[in-house]
């Protein structure tokens, strides 16, 4: 038996990260694997999109600014340079971990991958990491990290991913940027997920405004509740799969 800790978008929010890793037991006070990870009695996955804060607020934050200027090249290398100093640290701890943090690879994670795709939250460009827009790109060492990151994952029939079960939902592609159900898909044909094969299945992308929506009757969980603290953690064998939200 495992117990599965599995993390939402975390879009630069990684303080929030780090307490969810130490208060579901996966990490120690030194931002290293606890025994446990490093056993395989915790598995850890996280949903991607490690890169981009979701709105000006959130860059704002991540500078220590009261307010955020999109335009300001100074402004965009510092969200750069922080962002690439927090994600070598996350880095180092998936190293050490013996095979039992995953990082999945969500689309804001692959934009910054060349060739850049030119992403925006509503008003806000995400434009840090584009030499063209004033930003700092990002370093190869995790350039190459970012490109070899999996799509899925999966234990015991439970499939994690960024976005969804399927193929053309794991593909960020313009089709994938196109197609209004990526976002719609979980309460729309939440049988997806058995179809495709599945036991249960475990997905971001989508932002859980209220939390993260578990529906055990579908076998879905749509966990893009970070900014809520909230993470899912799983119990999962051949025969058992009992799964809570945590709030950390």
């Amino acid at each position: 038996m495992i117990k599965l800790v599995a993390i939402g978008d975390v879009h630069a929010r990684f303080e929030v990260l780090w307490r969810a890793l130490r208060a579901t037991g996966a990490a120690n006070a030194a931002y290293a694997p606890s025994d446990a990870v490093l056993e395989g009695r915790i598995e850890v996955v996280c949903v991607g999109d490690l890169v981009h804060p979701k709105n000006a607020a959130g860059y704002a934050a991540l500078l220590g600014e009261a307010r955020f200027d999109p335009s300001s090249p100074a402004q965009l290398r510092r969200a750069a340079r922080a962002q690439v100093r927090e994600v070598r640290r996350l880095h180092r701890f998936v190293e050490a971990a013996r095979g039992h943090v995953t990082i999945l690879l969500g689309n804001h994670d692959d934009a910054v991958v060349p060739p850049l795709r030119a992403l925006s939250s509503g008003p806000t460009p995400h434009a840090e990491f584009d030499p063209d827009r004033g930003g700092e790109a990002l370093p190869d060492d995790l350039v190459a990290w970012f490109a070899s990151l999996p799509r899925t994952w999966s234990r015991y029939g439970v499939q994690v991913a960024h976005a969804g079960p399927t193929p053309g939902l794991q593909t960020f592609d313009d089709f994938f940027y196109g197609d209004p159900s990526v976002k719609t898909w979980w309460y729309e044909t939440p049988d997806l997920v058995r179809q495709t094969g599945h036991r249960f299945g475990v997905y971001g992308h989508t932002v859980m405004r209220d939390g993260i929506h578990v529906d055990e009757a579908a076998g879905v969980a749509m966990i893009d509740a970070l900014h809520r603290g909230e993470v899912l953690e799983a119990m999962l064998d051949e025969d058992r799969l009992d799964v809570r939200v945590t709030t950390v």
